[in-house]
Order: structure tokens, then C-alpha cells, then sequence
């Protein structure tokens, strides 16, 4: 496999997020709400760098399996069990690709009526928006290519790699 995105190169943008999130939101609290499992690493990583009083919570759904493409439908696997109601929200996910999870998650979260509800992305794949959204923290824009590493999977596999990689065909 081939290296998109070195740790340190991560390691970097996880920290600029970080301090932007602290700044947007000082001297107030904040919920991230981590999207199972891709987000596990992203969301661990960001936490030490925001300081502020943040909480934790996760949420889990199915959009890919073990395909490469996502097949449109998404499934709410795994709820939130922190009240959303007045909170500030951060949903941070691995990957804004189709757009669809995301929208999904958003309007879901919204029927709680949080304070606020930003989105913290580290990967965002513009050129495969099927959705009118954007994320609020970006960590890179990546062009159209499969990547695994650093939480994302393909199939369960790779998501302990340190870097975040191109998975090429036959891998």
C-alpha cells in the first residue's frame, strides 16, 4: 500500500482541529460524539488536544460492509446513550465521502434539539458528494481513492495501521 497521509502529517491537522475546536468554544462545554468505528482513533487523538470540559459518546452505522461502495441505504446500528438535548455537539467521523451517513446522522441528531451540532471530519473526499453537506473541521481534502489506516477499514482489516494508506486492488 501506498502512504497518503503520514502520522505526523496527522498527528499535525489532529492538533490544528483541536486548537480551532477550543477557540470556537471557549469557556464552554462540548459532547464528541465519535461515529463507530473509523472515528475510534480520530475522536481519542482530538480529545487531547481540545481543552475544554468534553464528554464522550458513540454512535454506530452500517453503510459499507464489506463493500468499497456504499450502497446508499444507512442503518442506525448503535445509539447514543448521553441526552443530546441543549449540548454542544461535535459528530466526529473519519471519512466525508457520499455525504449520505452524515446527513443521516445530522438530521437524526438534530430531532434531540442540541444547543449546537458541528461536524469534525479528518477526511474529506469531495469529488463523491451525493450530499448537500460539508463538514465544519476538516483535517484534508484526499482525492477519489479507497484509503484504509488510522481507523478506516476495509472489510474489518487495516484500521490499526499508523498512517493512512490507498488501498489498491487485490489487497
Amino acid at each position: 500500500m501506498d502512504v497518503l497521509l503520514s502520522r505526523d502529517e496527522i498527528a499535525t491537522a489532529v492538533a490544528r482541529i483541536g486548537q480551532q475546536i477550543t477557540k470556537d468554544y471557549a469557556g464552554q462545554s462540548i459532547l464528541l460524539l465519535g461515529v463507530l468505528k473509523g472515528a475510534c482513533m480520530f475522536l481519542s487523538d482530538l480529545a487531547r488536544k481540545i481543552e475544554l470540559n468534553a464528554t464522550f459518546d458513540f454512535i454506530a452505522v452500517r453503510s459499507y460492509g464489506a463493500q468499497k461502495e456504499s450502497g446508499g441505504e444507512v442503518q442506525l446500528i448503535k445509539d447514543v446513550t448521553t441526552p443530546l438535548h441543549g449540548q454542544h455537539i461535535i459528530l466526529v467521523e473519519d471519512i466525508l465521502d457520499t455525504g449520505l451517513t452524515l446527513t443521516f446522522l445530522k438530521k437524526t441528531l438534530m430531532a434531540h434539539q442540541p444547543k449546537s451540532l458541528k461536524i469534525a471530519a479528518l477526511l474529506d473526499k469531495p469529488s463523491r458528494r451525493k450530499a448537500d453537506i460539508q463538514a465544519d473541521y476538516v483535517g484534508f481534502q484526499i482525492p477519489d481513492k479507497f484509503v484504509v489506516g488510522y481507523g478506516l477499514d476495509h472489510a474489518e482489516r487495516f484500521r490499526n495501521l499508523p498512517d493512512i494508506c490507498v488501498l489498491n486492488e487485490g489487497e
